[in-house]
């Protein structure tokens, strides 16, 4: 099976997936947490790999940036590779002070200003919710590694095609309605796994904050990601998960 995006052969990505944003984590991930890892695809650059991690088979492939690029990624792993279960690895800006840098956010809900959603069901806003097993298990993972590294938020986050739009009043809002963070991709993975079958997650490390000019660097965006993708993994294991 080759489609448009993805040139990975039948039973090559294993049923549980991480997806980064970025095709340079994709490759770290593949480097520094599977075992055995071997390149399957990187159509266009965007690169995906298969493994093991704690002898259970694990992939990663990246996404790309915002919700049509997560959309074609996901549809075609769910529909066309047999993967069940996908998880993105990303980051986030977080929106309330409670919420650091470098801390992670389990993203339980996806609100979304983005259109995407309203085509798929005319007269109907579609509820972006992550898997409840997955978000369980990764609350599990996140408690048994004791918070080492920072805080584990676990709740709803805002998905949006903006990046650069300034609309200091909208976070407010949002914020007053429990809003841990804001991303670019977990709604159209949440709606895109409701429409294959399959099960999705966000976990996400907060790389900057809305409310004050308080960013990670560009290198420590690549490297300071790594207790979310453990709490991602550890999630997608049989012995979590069931």
């Amino acid at each position: 099976m080759v489609t448009a995006h993805i040139s990975a052969a039948p039973g090559d990505f294993a049923p549980d997936v991480l997806m980064p944003g970025d095709p340079r984590r994709a490759r770290r991930i593949a480097e520094t947490l599977l075992q055995d890892a071997r390149l399957v695809t990187d159509v266009r650059g965007i690169e995906g790999y298969t493994g093991t991690y704690r002898g259970a088979p694990l992939s990663v492939l990246a996404s790309g940036m915002g919700m049509p690029s997560v959309t074609i990624y996901a549809t075609e792993l769910f529909r066309f590779y047999g993967v069940r279960r996908i998880v993105r690895v990303g980051t986030a800006g977080g929106i309330p002070a409670s919420v650091g840098l470098r801390d992670v956010v389990v993203a339980t809900a996806a609100h979304t200003d983005s259109a995407m959603g309203s085509r798929r069901m005319d007269g109907v806003h579609l509820s972006h919710t992550a898997s409840f097993g997955l978000a369980a298990a990764a609350a599990r993972a996140a408690e048994s590694e004791g918070g080492a590294g920072g805080h584990t938020h676990i709740g709803p986050v805002f998905t949006t095609d903006h990046f650069y739009l300034e609309r200091p009043a909208l976070f407010e809002r949002l914020e007053a309605h429990g809003t841990l963070a804001v991303e670019m991709e977990a709604a159209g993975l949440y709606a895109t796994a409701a429409a294959e079958g399959g099960q999705a997650l966000a976990v996400l490390t907060v790389s900057d904050h809305v409310r004050h000019a308080e960013a990670l660097t560009p290198a420590e965006r690549e490297t300071d990601f790594d207790r979310a993708v453990t709490i991602a993994a550890t999630a997608l294991l049989p012995e979590t998960i069931s």
